[in-house]
């Protein structure tokens, strides 16, 4: 492939799914796009989807592709993309993040894998405090 069409290498932005409680003190789980860099990122446009297969039935299964728009996320910043429901952890989730840095314009796919979502994979999230599963 020719250098000019790859395009630079995104470091310490990630994507996490994080176990949060709402109003109610009810388990919820939100997606977060975290800038862990010491740069800003502007312009930053994501697309969310899902995707697998059902065991029981062996019939794929696809989810509506979501996108979403933040135009700024500072140093050490974080910006919650949507909502996620437990029902889908059994399918791969995919965000595609794409953002410019610099007048020079990134992007990443970061897919959660059916089961990576269990509870012996959560860590603390940083800048959020929450726990977690993220992917830098």
């Amino acid at each position: 492939m020719r250098e000019e069409l790859l395009s630079p290498k995104v470091e310490n932005i990630g994507v996490a799914i994080v176990k949060q409680l709402n109003e109610e003190k009810e388990t919820i789980y939100n997606v977060y796009l975290l800038n862990l860099s010491d740069f800003i990122i502007d312009e930053i446009l994501i697309t969310s989807r899902g995707y697998g297969i059902d065991h029981n039935t062996g019939d794929k299964i696809k989810t509506s592709v979501l996108r979403h728009k933040v135009d700024l996320l500072m140093p050490n910043e974080v910006a919650k993309i949507e909502p996620i429901m437990e029902d889908v952890f059994g399918i791969a989730n995919e965000y595609w993040v794409s953002f410019y840095r610099d007048d020079k314009m990134y992007d990443k796919k970061y897919v959660f894998v059916p089961g990576s979502l269990a509870e012996e994979n959560m860590m603390v999230i940083p800048v959020l405090g929450d726990k977690g599963v993220m992917i830098i």
